[in-house]
């Protein structure tokens, strides 16, 4: 799905006239306020800074009344459905999340121009449409990892000649994760430096072990479901996590890291190579937020024991709840935070567009930009290799069962063979206590 929607968007030829004009007739949702539920984080307050637009041209005002990352506006968003307090209006919204909400949202078809949906990427309208139902508009955060790492490590004569010593092989940025491991490890001199980071809880660690699983030729769950990461693959994913942190080569505190800490971590100059997201690019590149400004290099991420590369993949949106008071304003906001004057904005930071025309401008944009240039066409190669988290809406539930055994094997309170035994179980449980089979 995620590879036919990266070529739709590769095969788009014509380069629309872009526009900043008002979503609605002007002044017409005056006096309206749209409560809004959002995720947080610094590679999305450049989008945000845009909604003083929109409620200038339409005359309502939005009140943010929370801003946390996906995993914390999960559990707020189940709270709220189980205490029937889901009358806000706007909500953000992922692919790997939105199963799990199907009445809390309203759909979208009925309040959004047919010729405004037909403006994204096919794909992505499929996999935002639940049940036949179109539960949100997806944003210009089309999602897969790449890697970053920092040139000069690579570029230095006395590395080469260690690495090659020590290794067998020559030093350049990683093709599989043994080498990703080996560099990681090599580059590490902490406390002060440190090879590699990754994401060590939430669905920030389930779904890095995931995609490793599929790279070394696993799978996460069985044709009925049933969970199947407990393998030689499986195995093989988590002891590559814990050989880096037994070695040193990632900050103590990794199993505390989302993407927030992770970003930061990077832009500091003190990690070598870095597994992350499109969103991250200009960030990282920009000399008054990032130590490393001016010294990233960006390639394809890395394969794993199958030959298989990592693609963990997703995309975010903005939904409209089914109890919001005023679903035309709501609406309203949703497809000016998704249109292509805000696409091509958020772009602009690195993130990959999904509506067609816009990748024609982000491609553009990028003429004679030598960084934004290789970013472009490694997050092209990379998103072929993309694909989804398993489609069950049990997937975060899943997810929520797995990470701790994750961490208690990186931390050495269970044996790996120990940890995945266990998320095993809890997950097998757990399908069965909600009928899955």
């Amino acid at each position: 799905m995620y590879k036919s929607a990266i070529r739709s968007l590769l095969s788009a030829t014509a380069l629309l006239a872009i526009g900043v004009a008002s979503p609605a007739i002007a002044g017409e949702y005056d006096g309206v306020t749209i409560d809004a539920k959002l995720i947080g984080g610094q590679q999305y307050e450049a989008l945000y800074g845009r909604i003083a637009e929109w409620e200038a041209a339409t005359g309502a005002t939005v009140n943010i009344i929370s801003k946390k990352n996906h995993f914390e506006l999960d559990k707020e968003f189940k709270s709220d459905i189980a205490a029937g307090t889901t009358n806000w209006c706007v909500g953000s919204n992922h692919s790997s999340f939105a199963p799990q909400y199907p009445t809390l949202y309203t759909d979208l078809s009925a309040y959004v121009d047919a010729d405004e949906i037909a403006g994204f990427v096919p794909a992505m309208i499929a996999s935002s449409t639940i049940g036949g139902r179109l539960v949100m508009l997806p944003r210009a955060q089309f999602d897969v990892s790449v890697l970053y790492y920092q040139k000069s490590l690579f570029e230095d004569e006395a590395n080469k000649t260690a690495f090659a010593a020590e290794y067998g092989y020559d030093l350049v940025p990683p093709l599989t994760l043994d080498q990703f491991r080996d560099q990681a490890i090599f580059f590490a001199d902490p406390p002060n430096f440190y090879g590699t980071q990754y994401a060590g809880k939430d669905e920030g660690a389930s779904g890095r072990f995931y995609e490793m699983v599929v790279a070394n030729g696993g799978q996460m769950f069985n044709d009925d479901w049933t969970p199947a990461f407990n393998s030689d693959a499986g195995k093989e994913a988590l002891q590559w996590f814990l050989d880096l942190y037994e070695a040193g080569a990632v900050p103590p505190g990794t199993t505390s890291y989302l993407w927030d800490e992770l970003g930061a971590g990077f832009a500091s100059g003190t990690i070598a190579i870095n597994l992350d997201w499109p969103g991250w690019s200009g960030y990282f590149n920009d000399p008054e937020s990032s130590k490393a400004a001016g010294n990233v290099g960006i390639t394809v991420q890395p394969m794993g024991s199958a030959g298989i590369h990592t693609g963990w993949s997703g995309f975010h949106g903005f939904s409209v709840t089914e109890n919001c008071a005023n679903k035309d304003a709501a609406a309203s906001l949703v497809s000016f935070l998704t249109s292509e004057a805000s696409q091509i904005a958020e772009s602009s930071g690195g993130s990959l567009p999904t509506r067609t025309a816009v990748w024609d401008v982000v491609v553009a944009n990028a003429e004679g930009d030598e960084y934004r240039t290789m970013a472009l066409n490694a997050f092209q190669e990379g998103a072929t290799y993309a694909f989804a988290v398993p489609q069950t809406e049990y997937w975060i539930e899943a997810s929520n069962l797995i990470f701790p055994e994750i961490q208690a094997a990186i931390l050495g309170d269970k044996t790996v063979d120990e940890a995945l035994q266990a998320a095993s179980d809890a997950v097998d449980e757990m399908m069965r206590e909600n009928g899955v089979y």
